[in-house]
């Protein structure tokens, strides 16, 4: 339940500083700003109404809206429709802009708190909190099959030969794989697991084979790390900031543009995608981690929200940006009807990509 409260928050947070944005600009630009919403209509008051734009409170509280007169098509000067095609774009890409700049600020706050990381073998000696997990499961390889997932943090490890019982409990990557590696007799190992919030005992036997670049040595299927939290000094994370951002922005486009490519295609993997049910889990999970990992979680999120934004789609900002540049190309304004049936039938596919992402997300939860 905390975590789906705190999710909300997130997303409101998220979705308020995209209209922001919106908001920002317009009133800069000259347009005429009717309202600023915080949550969705229904109307639950009027807080204040300031230079002509409302400020209300929504009984839906999903985020927030901003309303500026004109983008229906209604004539003014204040008019959205009114202002040049540059302040238009200008107006739509703001939103994007400040899910980016927000997810930065955010990003940079993470990493002065301290963020896991893998730790390199400097940082594991000065660690507090480091622990072996594994960084991969081979499927179908010993540990797939004993039950083994990606991110399983080892907390001990134990085996018994014919001449002695052996176990490691550090977090030095390294020394578990050793005593992986030294049983040639294939014993059971057991293995003590923290899965999220949940501790588990785990027996899984080394086969020899395993490991194509030494068939005689026993081995799991797996990828060992160690991580651990690290904080970055105040004074160089703005700067490690700025490449953490740039990366996780290009790392999401990458994603997002396979994604819709299969989607075209018929080969798109819907198990790789979460909805809000699954985001709210892994917000959930986060924030039992730390505030760290629950501000980078906030600011991949919001890269997410930017960038699927920033999409030529209609009912998106990268769709009506679509009607912007094609109204300047061409010099003449799209027909109001045929943009409304347009963004409709946008919204419907969108609509019924969040139920299908939504229902596996279900799925997932019972499977």
């Amino acid at each position: 339940m905390i975590g789906v409260l705190i999710f909300i928050l997130v997303l409101v947070v998220l979705i308020l500083v995209h209209e922001i944005g919106h908001f920002v600009v317009a009133k800069l630009s000259g347009m005429r700003v009717d309202e600023f919403g915080i949550g969705y209509p229904p109307r639950a008051l009027t807080i204040a109404t300031i230079k002509g734009t409302e400020y209300t409170l929504n009984w839906l509280p999903f985020g927030g809206f901003v309303r500026i007169y004109g983008e229906d098509g209604a004539e003014g000067a204040e008019a959205f429709t009114a202002k040049s095609k540059l302040l238009q774009a200008l107006t739509l890409v703001a939103g994007i802009v400040m899910n980016v700049l927000f997810a930065y600020i955010v990003l940079t706050i993470a990493l002065i708190i301290g963020t896991q990381q893998v730790l390199t073998p400097q940082q594991l000696s000065t660690s507090k909190d480091a622990v072996i997990v594994f960084a991969d499961v081979t499927k179908g390889g010993p540990a797939d099959i004993a039950g083994f997932k990606r991110g399983d943090e080892i907390l001990s490890a134990t085996t018994s030969t014919k001449v002695q019982a052996m176990s490691y409990a550090g977090n030095n990557p390294g020394g578990l794989a050793m005593l992986i590696g030294q049983d040639t007799e294939e014993t059971p190992m057991q293995f003590q697991v923290r899965r999220g919030t949940d501790v588990m005992q785990i027996v899984a036997t080394p086969k020899k084979g395993t490991i194509p670049s030494e068939p005689t040595h026993p081995g799991l299927g797996i990828a060992l790390a160690s991580i651990g939290t690290v904080k970055t000094p105040i004074l160089q994370a703005p700067l490690e900031g700025l490449s953490y951002t740039w990366e996780m922005t290009k790392e999401t486009a990458i994603g997002l543009y396979d994604f819709f490519k299969n989607i075209f295609l018929f080969k798109a993997d819907l198990s790789q995608v979460s909805g809000p049910i699954g985001i709210a889990k892994a917000v959930g999970q986060a924030s039992d981690t730390g505030f760290g990992a629950l501000l980078t979680l906030t600011g991949l999120i919001s890269i997410n929200l930017a960038l699927i934004n920033l999409i030529p789609m209609p009912a998106l900002d990268g769709g009506r940006l679509l009607f912007v540049l094609i109204e300047a190309a061409t010099r003449k304004p799209i027909n109001p009807k045929i943009a409304e049936r347009v963004n409709a039938v946008g919204f419907v596919l969108l609509l019924i990509l969040m139920v299908v992402v939504s229902a596996h997300d279900i799925f997932k939860l019972f499977v």
